[in-house]
C-alpha cells in the first residue's frame, strides 16, 4: 500500500510511501528537496547528504522534471513546506527517468502549450482548473439529485437541428446524414413528459466559425426540464442552482482557488437575489454606450459584456423578442412579438452562461413554428407526438459548463476549463 499526498496529514511523524512524479527540485548543495507530486497534491521530498545513504543522494541529484519515483520516508510537519508537510526521504526509487521534458518551469507562450496539452495538464493551475471542473459537475449533480430530479442521458446523434441549422456538424450513418448534438433538450422534453423533472448532461457540438474566448466547438452542457413549470420557475431554478454551485466551490475548493490567484470576494457576493430586466431594458443599457444598438436585435458577446458591467452578479434578461429565439419558445400571451425566453449572463464579462425559457406546449402552434422556419416536419414528427399526448407546460434550460467554470475560476479563455479543448483550428491533441 502507498499513501495519497491528499491523505498526508494522517501521517504526521509515520512511514509513508509517496508513489508520483517529480514536479520541480532545488537543492542547497548537502540537500536536496524535490517536489513529488502524485495527482492529489503535491508534497517535498528530503534527503540530507549527511543523513541518507550516498547511492540516494546521487539519485536524488540525478532525477529530472516529470520522471516518475517512488518515495518511502518519515513525515513531517512543517509550515515552510508546500501544504505543511514534508517527507523525509529514507529510500527514493526510480521508475523512468523522463528525457528533454518540453515544458519547463519558465513562461511559455499559448502557441507553445496547446500542442502539449496532455503535458500541459500537470501544471498546478490547469490542475486546479480541472479540479474545480469536477467540483462544479459534482455540484451540479448533487443539486438536482437532491431535488428529485432523475439523469436521462439524450442522444448524441440526431436526426434534426435543436439550435439551428447552419451549425451543425453532419455524420454519415448508414448511407443516411445525421447530426452531432446540439442540445438534449428535445429529448428532455420527452423524458419530463415521462419522469417529471429529468436532466441531462453530455457533450453537444456547434460549428460555429469563431474564434473568442468564450467559444468551443464541443462543449459540455446541463440541461434540466421539468412538466408543469413556468418562465418564472425556471429562472429561479436556475438562481438556486447558480448560488449552490458557486457556494460549493467555494467550501470545497478554497486551495485550488488560492493557486489560481482568484479574487474570491466577487464570489462571496453571488447571493440571491439576482437581479431580472426584460429585453428591452437591457437594449436601454446597450444604447447609453452603443447608440446604434437595434431593438429586435440579438446580443453579440460586446453587448453582453455591456450589460454586465452595471451589475456585480450574475443577472436575468428575459423576454427577447420571439424572432432571435428558437421556434420552440413559446410566446408572451400578452405581446405575440416576444418570447418567454430568458439568458443568465455572467458576471466579469463572461457573457451568456444560461439560456431557457417555456416551450411551446400547443401542437397547431408548434407545427406552425417547425413550417415558418422551414425545419422538415417528418424530423420532428415524434416531437409534435409530445402535444398531442398530454401535452403541458413546461420549462428548462441549459448552463454551458466550459463558460461557468471560466468565470468561477477567473479564466480569460475556456480552451483552459477542459482536459483537451476543441476550437476552429485546434483538434490536436
Amino acid at each position: 500500500m502507498h499513501t495519497f499526498i491528499g491523505d498526508i496529514a494522517r501521517y504526521d511523524g509515520k512511514k509513508a510511501t509517496i508513489k508520483g512524479w517529480l514536479y520541480n527540485k532545488r537543492s542547497s548543495g548537502k540537500v536536496h528537496f524535490l517536489l513529488v507530486r502524485d495527482g492529489t497534491g503535491i508534497l517535498q521530498a528530503v534527503i540530507s547528504k549527511d543523513e541518507t545513504d550516498h547511492t540516494i543522494f546521487e539519485t536524488a541529484d540525478k532525477i529530472t522534471q516529470e520522471s516518475s519515483l517512488i518515495v518511502t520516508g518519515i513525515v513531517r510537519k512543517d509550515a515552510r513546506a508546500p501544504g505543511g508537510y514534508e517527507i523525509v526521504a529514507k529510500k527514493v526509487e526510480i521508475l523512468q527517468m523522463a528525457q528533454d521534458y518540453p515544458i519547463t518551469p519558465k513562461e511559455h507562450s499559448i502557441e507553445f502549450l496547446l500542442p502539449q496539452r496532455h503535458l500541459w495538464i500537470r501544471s498546478r493551475k490547469q490542475n486546479a482548473i480541472l479540479r474545480i471542473r469536477h467540483e462544479i459537475i459534482k455540484a451540479c449533480r448533487d443539486f438536482f439529485d437532491n431535488r428529485g430530479f432523475i439523469n436521462a442521458d439524450t442522444p448524441i446523434l440526431t436526426p434534426a437541428s435543436v439550435e439551428g441549422t447552419t451549425t451543425l456538424f453532419p455524420v454519415e450513418y448508414y448511407g443516411d446524414t445525421v447530426y452531432l448534438s446540439q442540445s438534449g433538450q428535445l429529448y428532455n422534453e420527452a423524458t419530463a413528459a415521462a419522469l417529471g423533472k429529468v436532466y441531462c448532461f453530455g457533450p453537444t457540438f456547434r460549428a460555429e466559425k469563431s474564434k473568442t474566448r468564450r467559444h468551443l466547438t464541443e462543449f459540455w452542457m446541463l440541461e434540466p426540464e421539468v412538466a408543469y413549470l413556468d418562465l418564472d420557475g425556471v429562472i429561479d431554478l436556475a438562481e438556486d442552482m447558480t448560488v449552490y454551485m458557486v457556494q460549493r466551490v467555494l467550501k470545497m475548493r478554497k486551495e485550488e482557488l488560492k493557486v489560481l490567484e482568484r479574487d474570491i470576494t466577487k464570489l462571496k457576493k453571488i447571493k440571491k437575489p439576482f437581479p431580472r430586466i426584460t429585453y428591452k431594458e437591457a437594449v436601454d443599457i446597450i444604447r447609453k454606450k452603443e447608440k446604434n444598438f437595434k431593438y429586435g436585435d440579438d446580443f453579440g458577446a460586446p453587448h453582453e459584456t455591456i450589460i454586465s458591467e452595471s451589475f456585480n452578479k450574475p443577472l436575468f434578461v428575459h423576454h427577447y423578442p420571439a424572432a432571435v429565439k428558437a421556434f420552440y419558445m413559446k410566446r408572451d400571451p400578452n405581446d405575440e412579438s416576444l418570447s418567454l425566453s430568458v439568458d443568465m449572463i455572467g458576471p466579469e464579462g463572461i457573457g451568456e452562461l444560461i439560456g431557457g425559457g417555456q416551450r411551446e406546449d400547443d401542437y397547431e402552434i408548434l407545427l406552425k413554428r417547425i413550417k415558418e422556419r422551414n425545419l422538415p416536419e417528418d424530423a420532428y414528427k415524434w416531437y409534435l407526438d409530445l402535444r398531442k399526448f398530454g401535452t403541458c407546460p413546461h420549462a428548462g434550460f441549459g448552463l454551458g459548463i466550459e463558460r461557468t467554470i471560466a468565470w468561477i475560476c477567473g479564466v480569460k479563455h475556456i480552451r483552459e476549463t477542459i482536459s483537451f479543448p476543441r476550437m476552429l483550428e485546434r483538434i490536436y491533441p
